[in-house]
């Protein structure tokens, strides 16, 4: 087996994180009352609110700024995002959501079937147990383990398989 045949790798997408603006002030106290499946942390000015389908939970502070966080998917993302500012809107609240104020970042976890020698990069196991390695032209942050686990930060689901696709020939190498 070398880097540089096929290999399958399974990248299993956790996190799709969404956000938005509803282009309006929102009153945090009403929505805590209105609202359904909501959690409201006065202390921090912001409310929690989960909807089951999609399965996401997003936050909200009274700026209007939304985080969704929970998809497994781009799409799932954005269509929880727009079930949210529909439930938003029907508790009276003047919310205007455009596309480009939608943005994403996705979070992937890869389990490779090795061990690795830590070896291409600076690594403090006192610190961290995992090499965290950028790279720049695709946006993304990889975090790898010497167990063979590799958490994948990125602007989109796209950039996190290129990150993979970029790295697996170092890590193969690595490999003990």
């Amino acid at each position: 087996m070398d880097a540089d045949s096929d290999v399958a790798l399974d990248i299993l997408i956790t996190n799709v994180v969404c956000v938005f603006r509803t282009r309006c002030h929102l009153n945090l106290r009403k929505i805590a009352l209105e609202g359904a499946n909501v959690i409201y942390k006065r202390d921090v000015g912001k409310v929690l609110m989960k909807l089951r389908k999609p399965r996401i939970t997003a936050t909200i502070w009274s700026s209007g700024k939304v985080i969704c966080t929970g998809a497994t998917s781009e799409e799932e993302a954005k269509f929880g995002a727009r079930r949210l500012a529909r439930s938003l809107q029907k508790l009276g609240f003047q919310v205007i959501m455009m596309k480009k104020d939608l943005h994403d970042s996705s979070n992937a976890v890869l389990d490779l079937s090795f061990l690795l020698f830590i070896l291409f990069s600076s690594y403090e196991p006192e610190l961290h147990p995992a090499v965290c390695y950028r790279i720049k032209s695709l946006r993304a942050t990889l975090q790898i383990f010497s167990t063979g686990s590799i958490t994948v930060t990125g602007p989109n689901v796209k950039a996190v398989a290129s990150a993979v696709e970029q790295i697996y020939p170092f890590v193969f190498e690595s490999r003990k």
